[in-house]
């Protein structure tokens, strides 16, 4: 293994990592957002108020791109990682 295998394989790796995260992470700007417009539409300054559906928001997208992402995570694990540990 070179060391221009190793980068294009940490590089890819990490592009994988920033496929996954981003539904979740959008979910979450998302639903912050608009909890926290909607507290200061109503001047309503609960704490709890932005942690309940955004924890609510992050659980359902996770479980919608469940598949997505356990299909791109074994995608790369037997295209990238699989043919370099068996060193062909």
């Amino acid at each position: 293994m070179t060391e221009a295998d190793f980068y294009d394989t940490l590089r890819q790796g990490l592009w994988v990592s920033v496929m996954i995260s981003t539904p979740i992470l959008m979910a979450a700007l998302v639903t912050g957002v608009a909890i926290g417009l909607f507290q200061a539409l109503t001047s309503i300054q609960e704490m709890t108020l932005t942690f309940v559906p955004k924890l609510a928001a992050i659980v359902v997208v996770f479980w919608l791109s469940m598949a997505f992402m356990t299909e791109t995570l074994a995608d790369f694990f037997s295209r990238q990682l699989v043919p370099l540990i068996a060193g062909s």
